[in-house]
């Protein structure tokens, strides 16, 4: 009999809408939480049982996080779509809208693929509560190398993103704090030019602004237009090899964004575009996974319906919160907390499972 209670659909879907976004793994996190809580637990939420409802209810949650994860880049997924519309329309590729949209199709392909092939053997051979915790380990060792051995490229980009920003900010409020003025010359002028402060913009020679300068979302959306911009200059084999580490996702324990991140650092990216790029990668691919696995939510979930639409909601809400907080937050900081918890919970969930 199937069998599923609303308390373990809650927990599971929120934990997935926010695991799937950090970069901590959220099928690790699905196969070794109900495998260390253990019971109950353990015999509803076996991930790599052939026939558990736990796959139906993993489509309910992949949809609703990718859902969630539109939503918040719902502006941006709306100029992506244009220029794919637009380049098929001209046949040919002239706007970054365009040329981005054709990076995400292409650094799909890889993934798609393999995904679609062999899935169902990642699921059973490595969808095992002490192999995920080993590949949790790997995954924070990953984090850690990629931002021990960062390029120098990619540091660089760092840097001059954050001497933009600091230009930027200098335009808006060009007066210096009170105790800066003293002894200052009257009328004197602020050391950034407004042509600086259209490229710290990532708006300079694009047109006019999209947004009220003012606002702070028109401020997100000016930073995501000039990522876009700087992503698309690299090459579509850039891009196909940053979206081929999605693969190594399909091992319970590695994180897709954060194995996508490290590959995009070490292939020159900033830390924040390597992160915008992960994340709008995400939506496609776990659109997918939902999609493909349809068919077994029709099969397996018969009498969980609710508890699929429960956990759900908490999945999509996790998925838009975190998102929403790790675009701010890979602006000025690093993956290493994430390794870090990787590590600690991966070699306790051995030690634990082992002992048991």
């Amino acid at each position: 009999m199937v069998h599923m209670t609303y308390p373990e659909a809650l927990v599971v879907g929120f934990i997935q809408g926010i695991t799937e976004l950090f970069p901590v793994s959220s099928l690790g996190h699905n196969v070794l939480i109900p495998a260390l809580v253990g019971g109950s637990w353990a015999a509803d939420l076996n991930v790599a049982a052939p026939e558990s409802p736990y796959l139906a209810f993993i489509v309910g949650l992949h949809v609703a996080t990718a859902i969630g994860i539109m939503i918040y880049f719902w502006r941006d997924w709306v100029r992506i779509i244009i220029g794919f519309l637009t380049s098929i329309r001209d046949r040919d590729i002239r706007t970054a809208d365009q040329k981005l949209a054709w990076m995400l199709i292409l650094a799909t392909i890889p993934v798609g693929l393999t995904g679609v092939l062999f899935e169902h053997e990642f699921r059973v051979l490595f969808g095992v509560p002490i192999r995920a915790a080993i590949f949790l380990v790997i995954n924070g060792l990953i984090l850690f190398a990629g931002e021990r051995f960062r390029t120098r490229r990619s540091r660089q980009a760092d840097a001059e993103l954050e001497q933009q920003r600091a230009a930027a900010i200098l335009q808006r409020d060009p007066a210096p704090p009170e105790r800066e003025r003293v002894g200052s010359a009257p009328g004197s002028t602020p050391l950034a030019t407004p042509a600086a402060a259209g490229t710290a913009a990532g708006t300079a020679g694009s047109g006019p602004p999209i947004a009220s300068p003012g606002s702070r979302r028109g401020e997100e959306i000016e930073r995501a237009v000039a990522a876009d911009e700087r992503l698309t200059r690299r090459s579509y084999l850039a891009a196909v090899l940053i979206g081929a580490a999605q693969i190594l996702a399909l091992l319970a324990g590695i994180s897709r964004d954060g194995v996508t991140m490290v590959a995009g650092m070490l292939g020159g990216l900033s830390r924040e575009d390597a992160a915008r790029f992960a994340f709008l990668l995400a939506t496609p691919v776990i659109f997918a996974a939902g999609a493909l696995k349809v068919p077994d939510l029709v099969t397996y979930g018969h009498g969980i319906y609710g508890q699929i639409l429960a956990g759900s909601i908490l999945s999509g809400i996790g998925a838009y919160v975190s998102v929403r907080f790790l675009v701010r937050y890979f602006r000025t900081r690093t993956l290493t907390p994430f390794g870090i918890y990787c590590v600690v919970f991966g070699l306790a969930s051995i030690l634990y499972l082992q002992l048991q």
